[in-house]
């Protein structure tokens, strides 16, 4: 009989931390993890935590003490356009948030992550697509995903594993008027087999499922609408 700690085994004590908590996707991740027993700790830049800074990531999990499962959501604004032309420092600073931020969470996280305990990263759909002005995106995607199946082996018997979004109805997009938004997720959705935009929603439920599933582990999940199969 299997007499390992069920990973989808929540109880009052199970203490669950988002990283990139506070809007968007993470945000969704968050109000789906409440709905069950146990603590959901939220960190973000609204909350005053870079997880660029690896000392602050450290020092942030050491006063919560044990995790049992731990999202980061985490992102960055990558420089797109030629690479001929791209800003080096600002494609920089991009991996210090999305690569290297998540690569401070799981050092941060090895020691703390009770038994049973689970690993998410966020990647992207770009990691796999070959797409001219995106290469520091397609990197950093692509980055998180072969680390991530390092760590799986490396953790385990800790579960470590990967969502792939592709387009999300997100805060991403508010910098754009709301006609000029709606109108670039429709144009896009079109294109796309599920023939519509993700919602935080769905992609909340990837995240449970690799939480929930004592199965899965170096994994990468799509969630993208067919954006691989277009």
């Amino acid at each position: 009989m299997d007499t390992q700690p069920a990973s989808s085994a929540f109880t009052a004590d199970t203490v669950s931390v988002v990283f990139g908590g506070t809007s968007g996707i993470g945000r969704a991740v968050a109000d789906a993890l409440r709905t069950r027993p146990g603590r959901v700790i939220v960190a973000g830049r609204s909350t005053g935590l870079d997880v660029a800074d690896p000392a602050a990531v450290e020092a942030f999990l050491a006063e919560i003490g044990p995790v049992d499962h731990i999202v980061v959501t985490a992102g960055s604004q990558a420089p797109g356009g030629p690479v001929a032309s791209m800003d080096l420092a600002a494609a920089k600073a991009a991996f210090d948030v999305k690569f290297w931020g998540a690569i401070a969470v799981a050092r941060a996280a090895a020691g703390r992550l009770r038994p049973g305990g689970t690993l998410t990263f966020t990647s992207g759909f770009l990691a796999r697509r070959a797409t001219p002005g995106t290469v520091v995106k397609t990197a950093m995607n692509a980055a998180i995903e072969a680390s991530a199946k390092v760590l799986a082996r490396e953790l385990a018997p800790l579960r470590v594993n990967v969502v792939s979004p592709g387009l999300t109805d997100t805060e991403a997009h508010a910098g754009l008027p709301a006609a000029a938004r709606d109108a670039m997720l429709a144009k896009a959705a079109a294109t796309l087999p599920a023939g519509r935009a993700g919602r935080p929603q769905d992609l909340a439920a990837g995240y449970l499922f690799v939480i929930d599933n004592p199965f899965v582990t170096g994994a990468v999940i799509d969630i993208d609408g067919g954006a691989l199969i277009q």
